[in-house]
């Protein structure tokens, strides 16, 4: 009788002495593949924008995250980064782009502006108060000002943890 390990944390039901045969559910593999090719909108508006590009850079590698497929059309993106302070005049372009994503789509939101507007938003009359304020769902925050590379990718990191916790895969 052979003896079955036990492994929740990684989604695998069971796996077999030997590693030969290891046994899952197609939602798990469906969820796994989700969070590990992430295609992100680039977004830059502002100084965030810079700590973005370079999370993109040999330095940092965000492709070992399988998100290095940076594309400038949101019908083929799944993750909007929202680098930098929010415009008045960018909200309504904001929302259409978000509303031209493809389901399911996530947003984060790097930056203090991105977040709550930042610095400027006490002496500017055409800042937004951050993404959610614009009625687009923020599933991530990434504070700093700017927040380093490092931190997007934790940000990330965290997004797909939150895809592989999701209850049902999203349609």
């Amino acid at each position: 009788m052979a003896v079955i390990e036990k492994i929740p944390a990684s989604g695998l039901i069971e796996k077999f002495p030997g590693g030969n045969l290891v046994l899952t559910t197609s939602e798990t593999v469906l969820k796994w593949s989700k969070a590990s090719s992430l295609w992100p909108m680039t977004f830059g508006l502002a100084c965030c924008a810079i700590e973005m590009i370079g999370a993109g850079a040999s330095r940092f590698d965000i492709d070992r995250f399988g998100a290095g497929v940076f594309r400038a059309s949101p019908r083929q993106c799944d993750v909007m980064i929202v680098a930098g302070t929010v415009c008045v005049k960018m909200g309504d372009c904001m929302k259409r782009l978000y509303a031209q994503m493809p389901e399911p789509k996530y947003v984060i939101a790097m930056g203090n502006c991105a977040i709550s507007g930042g610095i400027f938003y006490n002496d500017t009359y055409s800042v937004v108060k951050g993404t959610e304020a614009l009625g687009i769902p923020v599933d991530v925050h990434i504070p700093g000002c700017p927040p380093r590379p490092e931190n997007l990718l934790f940000g990330i990191m965290k997004l797909q943890e939150k895809i592989m916790k999701e209850k049902h895969a999203k349609r």
